[in-house]
C-alpha cells in the first residue's frame, strides 16, 4: 500500500465528519488547472465520501483562465481549481463569494480579500542549481543577477508554465512593466535556455544542459524522494527580493454553477485534514489551514514568508497582461 493511499485512508475518519453526505444525483464540473496525477486521488476522494459524480476537465492554468473567461457565464464549470493566484484573479470576477466557514481557517495573505477564492495549498518559488559545477560565490542573492555575464547559458526557465507566469505577473507588480519587461529581455539575451516546466529544468541540470533553474520547491523534494542522490540543490534568494515569491495553489466557486452547494463543499474538501495531510505529506506542497504539518519540507515555510517581499497575492491578477508581455518579447 503506497504512503499516498495510507495517508488518504488514515483521514477518512475526519472527512466523514466534516463534510456532509449528499445525494448521489448531485453533479459536479471541475475546471482544473493542477495536474491529474496530483489531483484525480482528492477528488476520487471526494467523491466516495459525498456520492457527487465528478466530471473534471484537466488543462494549463493559464489556459483554463482563458477558457473560463471566454465562456463567461454559460461556463459548465462549477470550480477552478488553480495552481497559482494570478489565474484565481483573472477569473476572480466570475466567482461567487465563499462562506466564511469555508475561509476562516487559511491566513487572510493566502485568500482573495473578497473572499471569492482560498488557497488549499502554497508553494514556493526557488532556484535549482549544480553542486557539482557551482561554487558557492556564484550562487546568486537576486533573480536580477541572472542576467549577468558569468550566467550565460547556464539558466533555464519555463515561459510557457502557469507559474512561471504568476511569478512573472508579480514581476510586474514589484519591479514595474518597463524594468519586467527589461530582465526578460536581458535574460533571452544572455541565452537562457527553454525548458517546457520544471521538472525538465531538473533533470536539465541533472543531465549537465544548465547549472541554474527557476522552479516550485516540491519538484525536487519529489525527485530526491524518489532519488536520494540526484544531483541537484536548491536555494532562495536574498530576504525580501523579488525572486522569492509563496504562491497559493487554491480554488473558487463560479458564480454561474448550478451546483453551489456541492462546489462549496469541495473548496471545503480540499481544506480538509485528509486534503491537507495529502497536499503536504505525499506532495511536499505546504498545507495552508492554521497546524498544517508541513515538517520535513524544505525550504522551512517560515523562511520563505521571511525572505518574501511585501505583496498582495490580490494584486497579481492581470494573466492577460504577463501573456502578451511573454508575446511580445518572443517567448510565446
Amino acid at each position: 500500500m503506497s504512503k499516498t493511499t495510507r495517508s488518504l485512508i488514515a483521514a477518512a475518519a475526519f472527512a466523514a465528519v466534516s463534510l456532509p453526505t449528499l445525494a448521489s444525483a448531485q453533479e459536479l464540473t471541475i475546471y482544473s488547472g493542477r495536474g491529474e496525477a496530483f489531483a484525480q486521488p482528492i477528488i476520487d476522494r471526494f467523491a466516495e465520501e459525498t456520492g457527487i459524480e465528478v466530471e473534471v476537465r484537466y488543462g494549463g492554468t493559464a489556459e483554463m483562465a482563458v477558457l473560463i473567461t471566454e465562456e463567461g457565464e454559460q461556463s459548465p464549470a462549477d470550480v477552478f481549481w488553480a495552481q497559482d493566484p494570478g489565474a484565481l484573479g483573472a477569473v476572480g470576477e466570475l466567482f461567487e463569494p465563499l462562506p466564511e466557514e469555508v475561509l476562516a481557517n487559511v491566513p487572510e495573505t493566502l485568500r482573495d480579500d473578497e473572499g471569492r477564492w482560498v488557497a488549499a495549498s502554497a508553494r514556493a518559488r526557488t532556484f535549482v542549481y549544480s553542486p557539482e559545477r557551482v561554487e558557492e560565490g556564484e550562487l546568486p542573492t537576486s533573480i536580477t543577477d541572472l542576467t549577468g555575464e558569468e550566467y550565460r547559458g547556464r539558466v533555464g526557465w519555463a515561459p510557457t508554465n502557469g507559474s512561471f507566469q504568476a511569478h512573472l505577473t508579480a514581476l510586474r507588480v514589484l519591479l514595474g512593466e518597463e524594468e519586467t519587461k527589461a530582465w526578460l529581455e536581458a535574460m533571452i539575451a544572455n541565452d537562457t535556455q527553454v525548458y517546457s516546466n520544471n521538472a525538465s529544468q531538473l533533470q536539465a541540470i541533472a543531465d549537465g544542459e544548465v547549472d541554474f533553474g527557476l522552479v516550485n520547491h516540491y519538484y525536487l523534494l519529489r525527485q530526491k524522494a524518489a532519488d536520494a542522490a540526484f544531483p541537484v540543490e536548491q536555494s532562495i534568494f536574498a530576504n525580501g527580493d523579488a525572486g522569492n515569491l509563496l504562491m497559493a495553489a487554491g480554488a473558487g466557486v463560479l458564480a454561474s454553477s448550478d451546483n453551489k452547494e456541492a462546489a462549496e463543499d469541495f473548496v471545503a474538501f480540499l481544506l480538509s485534514e485528509e486534503a491537507q495531510t495529502y497536499f503536504a505529506q505525499d506532495n511536499q506542497e505546504y498545507g495552508v489551514i492554521e497546524g498544517a504539518d508541513n515538517a520535513g519540507i524544505e525550504p522551512n515555510i517560515e523562511d520563505v514568508i521571511l525572505a518574501s517581499p511585501p505583496l498582495d497575492l490580490n494584486d497579481i491578477d492581470d494573466l492577460e497582461g504577463t501573456l502578451n508581455l511573454l508575446r511580445e518579447v518572443g517567448l510565446l
